[in-house]
């Protein structure tokens, strides 16, 4: 099928054939037509598949085909996401394909100075995107409206969830209007999220592209057993060995990226670290060098998992697996994005074996083990109980997390 097929409008056409896109994926084949119907939708995609393009391109739409009724503070369309960097892909999703359309977005995090956002809505916008918790500070404040929103989605629902914001989602819902459209994005359809748009929802169409839990298909993963104490000089021996350009790694704390940054340096690869402890405009420095290939190793945290939109990046490496399953699919669907074949290695020592069965049997495969020669580990070494810091799972300071 063709984007023309789809029923969007001119300028809109004009935009996706600027970008040198013909063909949409999956979810936007399945989930444009049904928003331009004006339908609620409850939808799961892998991450990668395009499904950011799945909403934006027919909420600029339908708010071509509606009277605008701006006010100052008014606001059209929100979209909340669970981080910064999604809220900024986002953003730069609607700049693209919004270009020949006279609509204005902004998107707001915390993290900056909360003032500029406030003169922002002040002027008038139509296209809000924002994380929960600084949204609530500008409501707060009365400094946006919500009396006329046509359009709210909830990006990564499951990870919002996850990160602890469903208080704070409940609370958003409250000062919203009950006449509009919502929609709904989640990787998985786990039963909190059925709960979740039973509430919000009304009589939504069902969107799936994949098999529910599953990893890309276009994503060769390997495992790696290997003591603790030399994972760092297998990443190393792998980098060089492999000639790898652009990789990102995922460490379970902050304190083990800013340690794996450090050492990587020292070994003479450049790397760059991203997590929830570093400003926004360090976060934002790190990977503008990693896109621009001047830094070929970011070193992130499961907070910024989410909304690495990164294209064709070839390799991602998990130093360490993250305790909950479901971010392992999110950390490696990093990679494979856009039909392109991507890699996903982890490093997996003795305290991480229990850690590894739960995610193949929560993505119901088995992952292909490969020993390297010189780093098979000591069977002698025992497991020790993980210490769980603040780029784990469900269990990590939630209070930390929800000004992000």
């Amino acid at each position: 099928m063709s984007f023309t097929k789809l029923g969007l409008s001119q300028p809109l056409l004009r935009a996706i054939k600027d970008q040198g896109y013909t063909t949409p994926t999956p979810i936007q084949e399945q989930a444009i037509p049904l928003i331009i119907q004006k339908r609620d939708i409850l939808a799961a995609a892998q991450t990668g598949t395009g499904k950011t393009a799945g909403f934006t391109l027919p909420i600029l739409h339908l708010l071509s085909h509606s009277k605008p009724h701006m006010q100052k503070k008014q606001i059209r369309a929100l979209v909340l996401t669970p981080t910064r960097e999604l809220a900024a892909q986002v953003q730069e999703s609607v700049q693209t394909y919004g270009k020949h359309l006279p609509y204005k977005s902004t998107v707001i995090f915390g993290g900056v100075g909360i003032n500029p956002q406030i003169a922002t809505l002040r002027r008038g916008v139509d296209i809000v995107i924002a994380t929960p918790g600084r949204l609530l500070d500008l409501a707060s404040q009365k400094a946006i409206d919500f009396s006329q929103l046509e359009f709210l989605v909830l990006d990564e629902a499951d990870r919002m969830l996850d990160m602890g914001f469903i208080h704070d989602i409940k609370r958003i819902l409250k000062m919203l209007p009950p006449h509009r459209q919502t929609l709904l994005f989640s990787a998985t359809f786990s039963s909190e999220i059925k709960k979740l748009a039973s509430g919000m929802l009304h009589h939504p169409a069902l969107v799936e592209v994949a098999r529910e839990n599953s990893t890309a298909e276009q994503i060769s993963q390997v495992v790696h057993l290997v003591d603790r104490s030399r994972k760092r000089e297998l990443l190393v021996k792998l980098i060089r060995d492999n000639n790898w350009k652009q990789v990102l790694v995922f460490t379970r704390t902050k304190h083990g990226a800013n340690r794996l940054t450090k050492q990587l340096e020292e070994a003479g690869i450049t790397a760059a670290a991203i997590h929830g402890n570093k400003s926004q405009g360090a976060r934002t420095k790190a990977l503008a060098g990693f896109k621009a290939n001047e830094v070929s190793v970011l070193v992130a945290t499961d907070i910024a998992a989410r909304g690495l939109d990164i294209e064709s990046l070839p390799h991602v490496v998990n130093y360490e697996l993250p305790n909950v399953a479901e971010d392992y699919v999110h950390r490696i669907g990093r990679t494979g994005r856009a039909g392109k074949l991507g890699e996903a290695v982890s490093l997996v020592c003795v305290d991480e074996h229990a850690l590894l069965r739960g995610i193949e049997k929560f993505s119901k495969q088995k992952i292909k083990k490969v020993a390297i020669q010189g780093f098979s580990p000591n069977p002698d070494i025992k497991a020790e109980p993980i210490q769980n810091g603040s780029g784990g799972g469900k269990n990590r300071n939630r209070r930390q997390q929800k000004r992000r």
